[in-house]
This record gives C-alpha cells, structure tokens and sequence, in this order.
C-alpha cells in the first residue's frame, strides 16, 4: 500500500479517519465554529503544562476570515493502515528526522508521530509532544510512559501560542491540524523564539477548504509568508495530500501583520 492510499481512505469528510465520525449535517454545523476548543475540557493535566514563557497575547493579531474547522479527534487515521502504508517513515526520510534532533509535533494528539518520532531521534534527541487539549495530553501521557519513551516531553499549548522552550527546536511538525489552528498567525509568531537557527516547519495537509478539514496550498502558503516565512519545498503526496516545509523568520512585526494577511482573503475564496 502506498503513502497515499492513506488519504485516498480518507474519504470527502474524512469519514474513514477518525477525524469526524458524526453524521454530516451534524459535522457542518460546527466546522466553522471559532470559539475555543480547549474550554470544553478542564486544564487539568497532572504533571503536563507549558514548558516556555507566554508570548504575544491572541489580541495583538487579526483573526483568519477564512473558515476553521474544529477539532473532533485526536488521531487522523487507524494506526495499523497508517504504518501499512509506511506513512510515518515516508514523512520522517523526507524531512530528514534522525538520531539527536529535537522535534515539536504541534497538535500531537495520540501521538502516532510522537511516538515513531521518538524512536528515530534517539536517546541523544528530544521530541516534544505539544496539544492545546488537556484531554489528549493525559492520553498521551500514558501512552509515553506505556511505552517508555524517555525522550519525550508533553506540552500544554494556548491555541495562539505553542508555549515551547525558548531556542530549543530543530523541526516543527504540524500533521492534518493546520485547518484547526484558531489563531494562527499568533501561533506562528510566538513560534519563532523556541526555534533554532535554520529550523524547519514541515505541514502536511490535505489540499481541501479549510473547512473541510485541510488547507489549500496556495493559502498555506500566502498566511506563512504573511508572517514571514518562506517555502523551502513542497512534496505532492497523492490524491490531494502534502507536506509543505518552511524556515522560519528570526522576528516578526506584528504591527504590519494585518494588511499582510488581507493578502490572503481572495486565496482562501479561490479554494485552490
């Protein structure tokens, strides 16, 4: 089975991967809600929190006209099928994941990539496994320490800010959570200082509305170079799936973000 029979699975409203099992009237009522997810569940996640300072507040940037769809489960896909289909491996050879590395899965969820990710680093690496639902964390929390993976630190995020160690982060993983990003234009900036010279942002979506659960391209690209990063390489993975990896900016002027990101407004209604 190839990578991309995994995204050929998946189906329009991604039925068959565990990101919406509702009915669909059911499913659409709430792919645009904007209110924060993470108040659903209380912060209470023992020993789990954030690891870096708070940065710049969610007030200080423009909010995405485009719609967001929210989140409903934290894993993609049936793990099994997943590896069956040499996804991970596939992604992690691709950007490059070896032994002594520090990563930051961002939106982890059930950690498949956490875990594989883990494995690959080492003992000399780190992998950070960051959500911004108390719930998940707990989860994978016991799955981290099921499995014994000692290179492992969980992180409480904000959904505007990834709350990560300052200047501690060679690669950024953002796997099918894009789309459910409330604010990401503030996630992006507050970012950047937990990030080492010359890291990478790898995204990998699928090319579909954000309100259908991906994120075209063309708008991934215009919303990050926005906020000044820039596209290192884009790989096609089959039947509409991506990943797109960045560098990042060394700062970045809020002040200038919203004529920026108004940029992006006739991307996002083109869909493509």
């Amino acid at each position: 089975m190839r990578l991309s029979t995994i995204f050929l699975m998946c189906g329009p409203m991604l039925l068959a991967c565990g990101r919406d099992l509702r009915a669909p009237a059911a499913a659409a009522a709430d792919s645009v809600v904007r209110t924060s997810t993470v108040a659903r569940w209380p912060r209470d996640t023992g020993a789990v929190g954030p690891m870096g300072p708070a940065g710049i507040p969610a007030s200080a940037f423009p909010a995405p006209r485009r719609p967001i769809s929210s989140i409903v489960s934290p894993q993609w896909s049936d793990e099994a099928a997943r590896d069956a289909a040499h996804e991970a491996d596939t992604v992690m050879a691709l950007l490059g994941v070896r032994p002594g590395r520090v990563v930051a899965d961002i939106g982890a969820g059930s950690g498949y990539y956490v875990a594989r990710m883990a494995k690959r680093v080492g003992a000399a690496g780190i992998v950070y496994g960051q959500d911004i639902m108390p719930r998940y964390l707990r989860y994978l929390r016991e799955r981290v320490d099921r499995d014994e993976l000692s290179n492992v630190q969980l992180v409480l995020g904000d959904p505007h800010d990834p709350r990560l160690p300052r200047n501690s982060v060679d690669l950024v993983t953002m796997i099918h959570m894009y789309h459910e990003i409330e604010q990401p234009f503030g996630l992006l900036t507050n970012l950047v200082p937990a990030l080492r010279p010359g890291a990478r942002i790898a995204i990998l979506d699928m090319n579909r509305r954000t309100d259908q659960h991906g994120t075209p391209p063309a708008l991934l690209r215009c919303e990050m170079e926005s906020v000044g990063y820039r596209q290192q390489s884009f790989h096609d993975l089959g039947v509409d799936g991506y990943v797109s990896i960045f560098t990042a900016p060394s700062t970045v002027t809020v002040a200038s973000l919203a004529a920026a990101v108004r940029g992006c407004d006739a991307v996002a209604e083109r869909g493509s």
